[in-house]
């Protein structure tokens, strides 16, 4: 089997993912993630008709998002027609299993040069009516499965994680101050340039340069401030037989009583923006002069409990080291996306990882989660740090909704 490499990658700003408000918010989805595309093509001289698949995670492929939004990107960004594309949707996972599948194709030797990434235009999404059946849950309206796996808001399984952890208002207010620091210094000190490009709108003015969302303001007293985020919504009806969240999670947990500790300052931020990841075979890259920055040494992906959807993160870690022959000493720098705060704080408890070397420039909390895209964004950013500080080795991870998480181990080159 053959080495997937790492080439290069790029992303988008972060807009604040509110129509009307949001640097991003009218531009296409498309032209967002084509930006990523057309700025790995020019940089690193790719003949874009070798290009065997460009492949794109997306968690709202309907409408600007549809129509197989990779192939619609790769067009946009003006890419042969010889490159193709194709979506798909792991929820929050997409873009690094999208990253994980083209490293797949080329270790199995099917393919030579892959693009993959992943968009999400979150103000659009927040636009689309919501389909005739369905609730404000994963299961699709399916009843069967809900009595199998009733699933409540991602927001409540933080809040319900939590209180079965014993991890604290405290705790989690503190990692969200620690996320907004870290990126206040790292955008100060210009460690994201490398892979940031600049979005324009199709008059050819500037949209976006630079993070639109972070919040280098804030402050433990301000966090302390903030009512929880879900709590009202714990008990209000979703449908008009009297579905609640409430009583999803106390069909799995009776009696259960929810400390409600996450809010707006120590969540994911809704952002919009895109980022993808170039990887080619060693043969293709020693015969076109592409150098590569990275190997990909694992990946993985596994499914942990859909009623508590947030865990998955370190078993799927788990997994990958397996895959690797590491353990966690090997690792230098772990990037663990903050959907929200209890998400490292229990990946960091559970193995025993120090955290400083975990989400070392910031993380969702404070730049923003565009669904789609922050797999592979995570990615980029986990290469950017370790050539920045000559290390050697990361993990990158992210819970994805249903209980699941992919995993990708990379070792700089």
């Amino acid at each position: 089997m053959t080495e997937a490499w790492i080439i290069d990658t790029a992303r988008t700003p972060r807009g604040v993912g509110k129509v009307g408000k949001g640097a991003l918010s009218d531009v296409h989805p498309q032209r967002i993630l084509s930006t990523v595309l057309k700025a790995l093509a020019e940089r690193n001289n790719l003949n874009t008709a070798e290009i065997d698949d460009v492949i794109a995670g997306c968690g709202t492929q309907y409408g600007k998002q549809g129509s197989c939004i990779a192939r619609m990107a790769a067009l946009d960004a003006g890419f042969d027609n010889k490159a193709g594309g194709f979506s798909l949707d792991r929820f929050c996972g997409s873009g690094m299993t999208a990253v994980s599948l083209a490293a797949m194709g080329v270790m199995s030797g099917a393919q030579d040069l892959v693009i993959a990434g992943g968009v999400e235009s979150m103000s659009y999404g927040s636009t689309l009516p919501r389909p005739a059946g369905m609730v404000g849950t994963v299961d699709g309206g399916n009843a069967h499965l809900r009595a199998i796996h009733p699933q409540p808001h991602q927001g409540v399984c933080g809040d319900l994680i939590a209180t079965l952890e014993g991890i604290t208002r405290e705790d989690v207010d503190q990692l969200a101050f620690e996320s907004q620091q870290r990126a206040a210094h790292a955008l100060a000190n210009g460690h994201f340039s490398k892979s940031l490009v600049t979005v324009y709108k199709d008059d050819g003015s500037v949209a976006l340069e630079n993070e639109e969302y972070p919040r280098p303001q804030t402050t433990l007293e301000g966090l302390a401030a903030l009512k929880p985020a879900f709590q009202a919504m714990y008990d209000y009806p979703l449908d008009e037989e009297g579905l609640t969240y409430k009583k999803l999670v106390e069909a799995a947990y009776p009696g259960v009583k929810i400390n409600h500790v996450h809010h707006a300052g120590n969540s994911s931020g809704v952002v919009d923006g895109a980022g993808a990841v170039v990887i080619a075979s060693p043969e293709y890259a020693k015969a076109h002069g592409l150098k590569p920055r990275a190997r990909i040494r694992a990946v993985a992906a596994i499914g942990d409990s859909p009623e508590l959807m947030l865990n998955a993160p370190v078993p799927a870690a788990r997994k990958a080291l397996a895959k690797a022959g590491m353990n966690l000493k090997d690792i230098d720098l772990f990037e663990i996306n903050e959907a929200f705060a209890v998400v490292p704080i229990k990946f960091m408890r559970d193995l025993g990882i120090d955290p400083s070397i975990v989400n070392v420039n910031g993380g969702a909390i404070a730049l923003g989660h565009p669904i789609g895209a922050t797999g592979a964004i995570i990615v980029g950013a986990l290469l950017d740090e370790l050539e920045r500080r000559d290390l050697n080795l990361g993990l990158a991870t992210l819970c994805a909704a249903g209980g699941m998480a992919p995993a990708v181990i990379i070792e700089r080159m």
